[in-house]
Protein backbone atom coordinates (compact mmCIF):
# COMPACT_ATOMS: atom_id res chain seq x y z
CA UNK A 1 0.00 0.00 0.00
CA UNK A 2 1.74 3.24 -1.07
CA UNK A 3 2.15 6.01 1.42
CA UNK A 4 -1.13 8.47 0.26
CA UNK A 5 -3.26 5.50 -0.17
CA UNK A 6 -5.26 6.61 2.63
CA UNK A 7 -5.54 10.37 0.84
CA UNK A 8 -6.76 8.84 -2.32
CA UNK A 9 -9.57 6.48 -1.03
CA UNK A 10 -10.94 9.96 1.02
CA UNK A 11 -10.67 11.29 -2.64
CA UNK A 12 -12.44 8.45 -4.44
CA UNK A 13 -15.08 8.20 -1.92
CA UNK A 14 -15.88 12.36 -2.39
CA UNK A 15 -15.76 11.16 -6.10
CA UNK A 16 -18.30 8.77 -5.59
CA UNK A 17 -21.19 10.79 -3.31
CA UNK A 18 -20.93 13.42 -5.87
CA UNK A 19 -21.59 11.34 -8.97
CA UNK A 20 -24.52 9.36 -7.01
CA UNK A 21 -23.74 5.97 -9.30
CA UNK A 22 -23.90 3.37 -6.26
CA UNK A 23 -21.25 1.51 -4.90
CA UNK A 24 -17.97 1.48 -7.61
CA UNK A 25 -17.85 -2.21 -6.13
CA UNK A 26 -20.87 -2.52 -8.82
CA UNK A 27 -19.48 -0.55 -11.70
CA UNK A 28 -18.77 -2.23 -15.02
CA UNK A 29 -16.13 -1.75 -17.27
CA UNK A 30 -18.37 0.75 -19.20
CA UNK A 31 -18.95 2.96 -16.23
CA UNK A 32 -15.33 3.39 -16.19
CA UNK A 33 -15.29 4.29 -19.41
CA UNK A 34 -18.20 6.85 -18.80
CA UNK A 35 -16.12 8.18 -15.75
CA UNK A 36 -12.90 9.21 -18.45
CA UNK A 37 -15.29 10.91 -20.94
CA UNK A 38 -16.75 13.29 -17.65
CA UNK A 39 -13.76 14.01 -16.41
CA UNK A 40 -11.93 14.97 -19.24
CA UNK A 41 -14.89 17.17 -20.13
CA UNK A 42 -14.42 19.06 -16.79
CA UNK A 43 -10.79 18.94 -16.08
CA UNK A 44 -9.70 18.57 -19.75
CA UNK A 45 -7.60 15.82 -18.64
CA UNK A 46 -7.58 12.79 -20.14
CA UNK A 47 -7.23 9.76 -17.38
CA UNK A 48 -8.01 6.45 -19.19
CA UNK A 49 -10.55 4.16 -18.15
CA UNK A 50 -7.60 1.21 -17.05
CA UNK A 51 -5.72 4.62 -14.81
CA UNK A 52 -9.33 4.60 -13.26
CA UNK A 53 -9.75 0.80 -12.85
CA UNK A 54 -5.68 0.88 -11.32
CA UNK A 55 -6.48 3.85 -8.84
CA UNK A 56 -10.22 2.26 -7.52
CA UNK A 57 -8.00 -0.88 -6.99
CA UNK A 58 -10.44 -3.38 -10.10
CA UNK A 59 -6.76 -3.35 -11.02
CA UNK A 60 -3.77 -5.17 -9.37
CA UNK A 61 -1.34 -2.31 -9.33
CA UNK A 62 1.32 -1.91 -6.89
CA UNK A 63 2.77 2.02 -7.80
CA UNK A 64 0.88 5.07 -6.27
CA UNK A 65 -0.66 7.47 -8.75
CA UNK A 66 1.45 9.85 -10.58
CA UNK A 67 1.00 13.31 -9.39
CA UNK A 68 -0.80 14.43 -12.74
CA UNK A 69 -3.18 11.73 -11.54
CA UNK A 70 -4.07 12.72 -8.61
CA UNK A 71 -4.38 16.48 -9.41
CA UNK A 72 -7.10 15.54 -12.05
CA UNK A 73 -9.34 13.72 -9.14
CA UNK A 74 -8.50 16.21 -6.94
CA UNK A 75 -9.79 18.75 -9.45
CA UNK A 76 -13.17 16.73 -9.96
CA UNK A 77 -13.34 16.33 -6.84
CA UNK A 78 -13.77 20.26 -6.31
CA UNK A 79 -10.53 21.35 -5.37
CA UNK A 80 -7.45 23.22 -7.39
CA UNK A 81 -5.45 20.30 -7.14
CA UNK A 82 -4.11 16.96 -4.34
CA UNK A 83 -1.94 19.74 -2.13
CA UNK A 84 -5.48 21.68 -1.94
CA UNK A 85 -7.41 18.64 -1.42
CA UNK A 86 -4.82 16.93 1.25
CA UNK A 87 -5.15 20.38 3.23
CA UNK A 88 -8.95 20.80 2.86
CA UNK A 89 -10.82 17.54 1.59
CA UNK A 90 -9.91 15.52 4.50
CA UNK A 91 -11.56 17.68 6.67
CA UNK A 92 -14.83 17.03 5.20
CA UNK A 93 -15.16 13.87 8.08
CA UNK A 94 -11.57 13.02 8.67
CA UNK A 95 -10.74 9.36 8.52
CA UNK A 96 -12.59 8.00 11.51
CA UNK A 97 -10.11 8.91 13.67
CA UNK A 98 -10.21 10.20 17.77
CA UNK A 99 -9.60 14.25 18.29
CA UNK A 100 -6.99 13.11 20.52
CA UNK A 101 -5.15 10.33 18.43
CA UNK A 102 -5.58 13.51 15.01
CA UNK A 103 -3.22 16.03 17.36
CA UNK A 104 -0.58 13.20 18.45
CA UNK A 105 -0.70 12.23 14.43
CA UNK A 106 -0.37 15.76 14.09
CA UNK A 107 2.99 16.47 15.73
CA UNK A 108 4.21 12.77 14.37
CA UNK A 109 3.36 14.08 10.96
CA UNK A 110 5.26 17.49 11.11
CA UNK A 111 8.55 15.71 12.77
CA UNK A 112 8.00 13.37 9.72
CA UNK A 113 7.62 16.59 7.32
CA UNK A 114 10.85 17.96 8.73
CA UNK A 115 12.69 15.10 8.80
CA UNK A 116 11.45 14.53 4.95
CA UNK A 117 12.58 17.84 3.83
CA UNK A 118 16.31 17.40 5.20
CA UNK A 119 16.51 14.35 3.75
CA UNK A 120 15.31 15.71 0.57
CA UNK A 121 17.74 18.53 0.84
CA UNK A 122 20.90 16.24 1.05
CA UNK A 123 19.55 13.67 -1.20
CA UNK A 124 19.01 16.40 -4.01
CA UNK A 125 22.80 17.86 -3.02
CA UNK A 126 24.53 14.38 -3.09
CA UNK A 127 22.02 13.03 -6.60
CA UNK A 128 20.96 15.89 -8.88
CA UNK A 129 20.73 13.40 -11.39
CA UNK A 130 18.14 11.42 -9.86
CA UNK A 131 15.96 14.05 -10.49
CA UNK A 132 12.44 12.98 -13.15
CA UNK A 133 13.45 14.10 -16.84
CA UNK A 134 11.28 14.99 -19.42
CA UNK A 135 10.46 12.81 -21.78
CA UNK A 136 12.40 12.51 -24.88
CA UNK A 137 9.93 12.26 -27.69
CA UNK A 138 12.49 11.52 -30.15
CA UNK A 139 13.18 8.34 -28.79
CA UNK A 140 10.26 7.25 -28.77
CA UNK A 141 8.62 4.92 -31.55
CA UNK A 142 5.08 5.54 -32.50
CA UNK A 143 4.46 4.56 -36.22
CA UNK A 144 1.53 3.20 -38.04
CA UNK A 145 0.46 1.03 -41.11
CA UNK A 146 -2.93 0.22 -42.33
CA UNK A 147 -3.17 -2.82 -43.41
CA UNK A 148 -5.53 -2.95 -46.47
CA UNK A 149 -7.01 -0.26 -48.99
CA UNK A 150 -10.69 -1.25 -48.73
CA UNK A 151 -12.93 -1.01 -45.61
CA UNK A 152 -13.08 -2.29 -42.74
CA UNK A 153 -9.13 -1.60 -42.13
CA UNK A 154 -7.14 -2.46 -39.53
CA UNK A 155 -4.03 -0.41 -38.76
CA UNK A 156 -0.56 -1.69 -37.13
CA UNK A 157 1.21 0.49 -34.81
CA UNK A 158 5.00 0.13 -33.76
CA UNK A 159 6.15 1.01 -30.60
CA UNK A 160 9.04 1.60 -28.50
CA UNK A 161 7.72 3.02 -25.02
CA UNK A 162 11.14 2.74 -22.92
CA UNK A 163 11.70 6.47 -22.04
CA UNK A 164 8.13 6.69 -21.15
CA UNK A 165 7.40 6.01 -17.18
CA UNK A 166 3.58 6.58 -16.79
CA UNK A 167 0.77 4.92 -15.35
CA UNK A 168 -1.42 5.40 -17.87
CA UNK A 169 0.15 5.09 -21.56
CA UNK A 170 -3.00 4.38 -24.66
CA UNK A 171 -3.39 5.58 -28.21
CA UNK A 172 -6.03 7.77 -28.88
CA UNK A 173 -7.36 6.59 -32.34
CA UNK A 174 -8.54 9.77 -33.66
CA UNK A 175 -10.71 12.91 -32.20
CA UNK A 176 -12.82 10.83 -29.96
CA UNK A 177 -11.28 10.53 -26.52
CA UNK A 178 -13.04 7.19 -25.66
CA UNK A 179 -11.62 5.32 -28.58
CA UNK A 180 -8.20 4.34 -27.04
CA UNK A 181 -6.18 1.25 -27.11
CA UNK A 182 -4.53 0.90 -23.90
CA UNK A 183 -0.61 0.21 -23.87
CA UNK A 184 1.75 -1.47 -21.23
CA UNK A 185 5.26 0.04 -20.92
CA UNK A 186 7.15 -2.64 -22.76
CA UNK A 187 4.64 -2.97 -25.32
CA UNK A 188 6.52 -3.21 -28.98
CA UNK A 189 3.01 -3.39 -31.04
CA UNK A 190 -0.48 -2.84 -31.17
CA UNK A 191 -3.40 -2.51 -33.50
CA UNK A 192 -6.59 -0.45 -34.11
CA UNK A 193 -9.26 -1.20 -36.24
CA UNK A 194 -11.22 1.50 -38.36
CA UNK A 195 -15.25 1.05 -39.69
CA UNK A 196 -15.07 4.56 -41.51
CA UNK A 197 -12.74 6.00 -43.49
CA UNK A 198 -11.52 9.32 -42.67
CA UNK A 199 -8.38 11.60 -42.23
CA UNK A 200 -7.44 10.42 -38.42
CA UNK A 201 -4.92 11.95 -36.05
CA UNK A 202 -3.48 8.99 -33.56
CA UNK A 203 -1.68 10.39 -30.94
CA UNK A 204 0.09 8.41 -27.81
CA UNK A 205 -0.70 9.80 -24.69
CA UNK A 206 1.12 9.13 -21.26
CA UNK A 207 -0.84 10.23 -17.84
CA UNK A 208 -2.99 12.88 -20.07
CA UNK A 209 -0.16 14.48 -21.85
CA UNK A 210 0.26 13.84 -25.63
CA UNK A 211 3.87 12.57 -26.32
CA UNK A 212 3.52 11.81 -30.49
CA UNK A 213 0.99 12.01 -32.79
CA UNK A 214 0.95 11.34 -36.56
CA UNK A 215 -1.56 11.01 -39.25
CA UNK A 216 -3.51 8.57 -40.66
CA UNK A 217 -5.52 8.75 -44.37
CA UNK A 218 -7.97 6.16 -44.85
CA UNK A 219 -9.74 6.93 -48.39
CA UNK A 220 -12.64 5.79 -50.09
CA UNK A 221 -13.02 4.86 -53.86
CA UNK A 222 -15.52 7.14 -54.66
CA UNK A 223 -18.52 7.29 -52.54
CA UNK A 224 -18.89 4.80 -50.31
CA UNK A 225 -22.38 4.92 -48.03
CA UNK A 226 -22.99 2.80 -45.06
CA UNK A 227 -25.88 2.20 -42.54
CA UNK A 228 -24.65 2.93 -39.12
CA UNK A 229 -25.03 -0.26 -37.14
CA UNK A 230 -23.17 -0.40 -34.29
CA UNK A 231 -20.49 -1.14 -33.55
CA UNK A 232 -19.88 -2.30 -37.36
CA UNK A 233 -21.42 -0.56 -40.05
CA UNK A 234 -23.28 -2.01 -42.98
CA UNK A 235 -21.10 -0.90 -46.49
CA UNK A 236 -23.53 -0.79 -49.59
CA UNK A 237 -22.66 -1.39 -52.56
CA UNK A 238 -22.90 0.88 -55.70
CA UNK A 239 -25.76 -0.51 -56.95
CA UNK A 240 -27.65 0.52 -53.62
CA UNK A 241 -27.68 3.86 -54.32
CA UNK A 242 -29.75 5.94 -57.06
CA UNK A 243 -28.71 6.76 -60.53
CA UNK A 244 -27.86 10.35 -60.65
CA UNK A 245 -27.97 11.31 -56.43
CA UNK A 246 -27.46 9.67 -53.78
CA UNK A 247 -30.00 7.64 -52.24
CA UNK A 248 -31.09 4.13 -50.27
CA UNK A 249 -33.30 1.90 -52.40
CA UNK A 250 -36.49 1.24 -51.16
CA UNK A 251 -35.50 -2.06 -49.78
CA UNK A 252 -32.94 -0.44 -47.55
CA UNK A 253 -35.40 2.11 -46.48
CA UNK A 254 -37.82 -1.08 -45.62
CA UNK A 255 -34.41 -2.32 -43.19
CA UNK A 256 -34.49 1.07 -42.06
CA UNK A 257 -37.37 0.96 -40.84
CA UNK A 258 -37.71 -2.69 -39.40
CA UNK A 259 -35.24 -1.24 -36.88
CA UNK A 260 -36.81 -0.37 -33.49
CA UNK A 261 -33.56 1.47 -32.44
CA UNK A 262 -33.28 5.02 -34.17
CA UNK A 263 -30.18 4.13 -36.96
CA UNK A 264 -28.24 6.77 -39.38
CA UNK A 265 -27.24 6.34 -42.54
CA UNK A 266 -24.06 8.10 -44.23
CA UNK A 267 -22.07 9.19 -47.25
CA UNK A 268 -19.11 9.71 -47.54
CA UNK A 269 -16.03 10.86 -49.75
CA UNK A 270 -12.58 10.64 -48.52
CA UNK A 271 -9.81 11.98 -50.99
CA UNK A 272 -7.07 14.60 -51.60
CA UNK A 273 -8.80 17.69 -52.20
CA UNK A 274 -6.03 19.22 -54.40
CA UNK A 275 -5.20 21.17 -50.76
CA UNK A 276 -8.10 23.01 -50.48
CA UNK A 277 -7.88 24.91 -47.38
CA UNK A 278 -10.13 23.89 -44.55
CA UNK A 279 -9.97 27.71 -43.34
CA UNK A 280 -11.51 29.04 -46.74
CA UNK A 281 -13.61 27.40 -48.70
CA UNK A 282 -17.35 27.08 -50.05
CA UNK A 283 -19.43 23.73 -50.24
CA UNK A 284 -22.85 23.59 -51.93
CA UNK A 285 -24.90 20.45 -50.97
CA UNK A 286 -28.60 19.95 -52.15
CA UNK A 287 -29.83 17.17 -49.61
CA UNK A 288 -33.43 15.92 -49.13
CA UNK A 289 -34.61 13.86 -45.63
CA UNK A 290 -36.37 10.61 -47.49
CA UNK A 291 -37.65 8.93 -44.08
CA UNK A 292 -39.60 10.73 -41.21
CA UNK A 293 -41.26 7.99 -39.60
CA UNK A 294 -41.09 6.45 -35.88
CA UNK A 295 -37.63 7.85 -34.39
CA UNK A 296 -36.76 9.97 -37.49
CA UNK A 297 -39.48 12.48 -36.90
CA UNK A 298 -37.19 15.31 -36.22
CA UNK A 299 -35.87 14.77 -39.82
CA UNK A 300 -32.16 14.93 -38.54
CA UNK A 301 -29.43 15.50 -40.74
CA UNK A 302 -25.77 16.57 -40.30
CA UNK A 303 -22.78 17.88 -42.67
CA UNK A 304 -19.37 16.74 -42.11
CA UNK A 305 -15.98 18.85 -43.19
CA UNK A 306 -13.38 16.61 -42.53
CA UNK A 307 -9.96 18.10 -42.28
CA UNK A 308 -6.31 17.28 -41.61
CA UNK A 309 -6.21 19.08 -38.27
CA UNK A 310 -9.53 19.37 -37.41
CA UNK A 311 -13.29 19.24 -38.60
CA UNK A 312 -16.73 21.07 -38.98
CA UNK A 313 -20.28 19.09 -37.89
CA UNK A 314 -23.13 21.30 -39.06
CA UNK A 315 -26.68 19.90 -38.11
CA UNK A 316 -30.42 20.21 -38.59
CA UNK A 317 -33.71 19.19 -37.54
CA UNK A 318 -37.32 20.70 -37.89
CA UNK A 319 -37.77 23.74 -35.81
CA UNK A 320 -39.36 21.79 -33.19
CA UNK A 321 -36.08 19.84 -32.38
CA UNK A 322 -33.57 21.97 -32.44
CA UNK A 323 -32.51 22.02 -28.86
CA UNK A 324 -31.35 18.54 -29.57
CA UNK A 325 -29.34 19.98 -32.28
CA UNK A 326 -25.20 20.55 -31.54
CA UNK A 327 -22.58 22.55 -34.14
CA UNK A 328 -18.73 22.25 -34.10
CA UNK A 329 -16.49 24.28 -35.81
CA UNK A 330 -13.04 22.90 -35.49
CA UNK A 331 -12.09 23.73 -31.88
CA UNK A 332 -15.43 25.13 -31.04
CA UNK A 333 -18.88 23.76 -29.84
CA UNK A 334 -22.23 25.00 -29.58
CA UNK A 335 -24.43 23.30 -27.46
CA UNK A 336 -28.15 23.33 -28.40
CA UNK A 337 -29.26 22.90 -25.31
CA UNK A 338 -27.40 25.74 -23.84
CA UNK A 339 -27.41 28.48 -27.11
CA UNK A 340 -29.86 29.09 -29.42
CA UNK A 341 -29.59 27.21 -32.77
CA UNK A 342 -33.37 27.71 -34.00
CA UNK A 343 -32.54 28.84 -36.96
CA UNK A 344 -31.23 25.44 -38.24
CA UNK A 345 -34.39 24.20 -37.42
CA UNK A 346 -35.48 23.51 -41.33
CA UNK A 347 -37.94 21.30 -43.62
CA UNK A 348 -35.94 18.97 -45.14
CA UNK A 349 -38.84 17.22 -46.54
CA UNK A 350 -38.05 18.65 -50.10
CA UNK A 351 -34.53 19.46 -51.70
CA UNK A 352 -32.64 22.09 -50.37
CA UNK A 353 -29.32 23.89 -50.99
CA UNK A 354 -27.25 24.21 -47.92
CA UNK A 355 -24.48 26.62 -48.46
CA UNK A 356 -21.49 26.15 -46.37
CA UNK A 357 -19.30 29.17 -46.50
CA UNK A 358 -15.74 29.59 -44.56
CA UNK A 359 -13.53 32.46 -44.82
CA UNK A 360 -10.44 32.95 -42.65
CA UNK A 361 -11.54 30.99 -40.12
CA UNK A 362 -15.75 32.82 -39.94
CA UNK A 363 -18.75 29.98 -40.74
CA UNK A 364 -21.50 31.21 -41.99
CA UNK A 365 -24.02 28.68 -43.28
CA UNK A 366 -27.30 29.51 -45.57
CA UNK A 367 -30.31 27.65 -46.60
CA UNK A 368 -31.17 29.14 -50.22
CA UNK A 369 -29.40 32.16 -49.52
CA UNK A 370 -30.95 32.87 -46.31
CA UNK A 371 -28.36 33.16 -43.81
CA UNK A 372 -28.80 30.69 -41.13
CA UNK A 373 -26.18 30.94 -38.57
CA UNK A 374 -22.35 32.60 -38.06
CA UNK A 375 -19.45 32.06 -35.82
CA UNK A 376 -15.61 31.97 -35.26
CA UNK A 377 -13.04 29.55 -34.42
CA UNK A 378 -9.48 30.04 -33.62
CA UNK A 379 -7.26 26.88 -34.59
CA UNK A 380 -6.19 25.49 -38.14
CA UNK A 381 -8.69 23.63 -39.74
CA UNK A 382 -5.92 22.12 -42.54
CA UNK A 383 -6.47 21.26 -45.80
CA UNK A 384 -10.13 19.72 -46.27
CA UNK A 385 -9.64 15.47 -46.34
CA UNK A 386 -13.33 15.03 -47.03
CA UNK A 387 -17.23 15.51 -46.69
CA UNK A 388 -19.47 13.03 -45.15
CA UNK A 389 -23.10 13.18 -45.08
CA UNK A 390 -25.43 11.86 -42.54
CA UNK A 391 -28.97 11.06 -41.76
CA UNK A 392 -31.02 10.30 -38.97
CA UNK A 393 -32.94 7.06 -41.16
CA UNK A 394 -32.57 8.06 -44.89
CA UNK A 395 -31.62 10.96 -46.94
CA UNK A 396 -31.07 12.22 -50.50
CA UNK A 397 -27.92 13.99 -51.74
CA UNK A 398 -28.61 15.69 -55.46
CA UNK A 399 -25.66 17.70 -55.71
CA UNK A 400 -22.41 18.77 -54.23
CA UNK A 401 -19.60 21.65 -55.15
CA UNK A 402 -16.64 22.21 -53.31
CA UNK A 403 -14.83 25.56 -54.01
CA UNK A 404 -11.23 27.11 -52.50
CA UNK A 405 -11.68 30.57 -51.69
CA UNK A 406 -8.53 31.28 -51.86
CA UNK A 407 -6.92 29.24 -55.43
CA UNK A 408 -10.84 29.90 -56.95
CA UNK A 409 -11.60 26.41 -58.66
CA UNK A 410 -14.66 24.37 -58.12
CA UNK A 411 -14.60 20.81 -57.61
CA UNK A 412 -17.72 19.10 -58.44
CA UNK A 413 -18.08 16.21 -56.40
CA UNK A 414 -21.57 14.85 -57.01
Amino acid sequence: MYQEHQYVQKCLQQIEERLDWGSSDAWHNDMFIELSGVIQQETKILLSPVTLKRVWGRIDYKSAPSITTLNTLAQFAGYQNWRDFKAKGVVKGGFGISKKIRVNLGVIMLSASIMTLIFISFYSLKSPDNVPQPIDASKVVFESRPISKSLPNSVVFNLDLSEINADSIHIQQYWDPTKTIPLSANQRQATGQYYLPGYFRAKLIADGKIIKQHDLFIKTEGWLATLDYQPIPKYLKAEDSEEGKLGLSKTLIEELAANEKPLTSTYHLVEDFKSVSGDNFELRSTIKNSYRDKWAVCQNAAIFILGTKGAMIISFAIPGCTSELGLMMNDVYIDGKEHDLSNLGVDLSEPKEIKIHVKDKKLSIFLENRQLFTGSYREDMGRIAGVRYRFLGAGEVYSSKLSSLKEEFIIPLL
